[in-house]
């Protein structure tokens, strides 16, 4: 009877302590459970400006186990930076762009931000809103034999958007790139951009590609579903993960994060893709480019 006494206490000891480390667990991600609040006031006002009408949205019990799932899956560094920074999270329907991450106090000493999404990414997959988002940078007419895919598994989009968002965050606070008030000043570069960007919106002279420089997030203006193959083959030149993060150096570190912790850490694909009648014509894997590959070793500070 005593032997089996001390096997239920035993018994008890380790579902107690099993018990503690989930609670340790959700409690080192749950934190953003008391900044969910509405976005404020001057982004509504900058939505509506633009001829939109968005409205706060309120989380339903699916998609709040969505977020949680998200938070979960950050890297440490970015918990430890959104637990001191982060001063709220929102979310909004009606709202034209994805997610935007805006400083509560740009002059603060405290290095505040709010992260408002657009509610809709909750109900897509990595796959469905990265392919939408690429297929944005290209006129592809009616009855087109042409099309472009991404394959980037089946997580939740709000995976990808928040960890990219949440990057801005950390790089902001840390000054991982750059954050010169004057553009054209000199700058003195960091790990992340020597040698890759001369400015903050202009790469160095090597990686200038005239394909590249005509897409949206260099140019503004859609291109043609038919550059769409000469147009991966030219960033399979470069070490940048994807097109949008050519646009500036800010959004070439949280491309590259994202896309790394998405297929090195979550074991998901990346793969973008150009077929022409089901057929693969172009395919683009972004952590399968050497040069891309050289600049992993730089994503330590985020894990360690």
């Amino acid at each position: 009877m005593r032997y089996k006494k001390l096997i239920i206490i035993f018994l008890n000891i380790i579902l107690f302590s099993k018990l503690s480390a989930q609670t340790n667990v959700n409690e080192e991600y749950s934190f953003y459970n008391s900044r969910i609040k509405e976005a404020p006031e001057y982004i509504f006002s900058k939505f509506v400006e633009a001829g939109m009408s968005p409205t706060n949205h309120v989380l339903t019990e699916a998609e709040q186990q969505k977020v949680a799932k998200a938070f979960s899956l950050l890297p440490p560094l970015h918990l430890k930076i959104l637990k001191e920074h982060l001063h709220s999270i929102s979310f909004m329907d009606n709202m034209p762009n994805t997610a935007l991450t805006s400083a509560i106090e740009p002059e603060g000493v405290n290095k505040e931000y709010n992260i408002t999404f657009r509610a809709g990414i909750l109900n897509e997959t990595i796959s469905e809103w990265a392919t939408w988002k690429e297929k944005s940078l290209y006129e592809i007419p009616s009855g087109s034999s042409l099309e472009i895919q991404i394959d980037g598994g089946n997580l939740d989009a709000f995976v990808y958007v928040l960890l990219h968002e949440a990057t801005h965050v950390v790089d902001a606070v840390l000054k991982l790139t750059p954050h010169a008030e004057e553009i054209d000043s000199l700058v003195n570069h960091t790990t992340y951009t020597k040698n890759i960007w001369k400015l903050f919106n202009v790469p160095v002279a090597r990686f200038v590609k005239p394909e590249l420089e005509k897409t949206r997030f260099r140019s503004g203006k859609i291109q043609p579903i038919t550059a769409a193959k000469g147009i991966y083959d030219s960033l399979q030149e470069t070490p940048f993960a994807s097109l949008y993060g050519m646009a500036s150096w800010y959004e070439d570190i949280a491309e590259l994060v994202t896309i790394y912790h998405l297929t090195d850490k979550l074991n998901q694909p990346f793969v973008v893709y150009v077929k022409d009648n089901g057929e693969i014509k172009s395919r683009f894997e972004p952590m399968k480019n050497k040069l891309v590959k050289k600049r992993i070793k730089q994503l330590d500070v985020f894990y360690s």
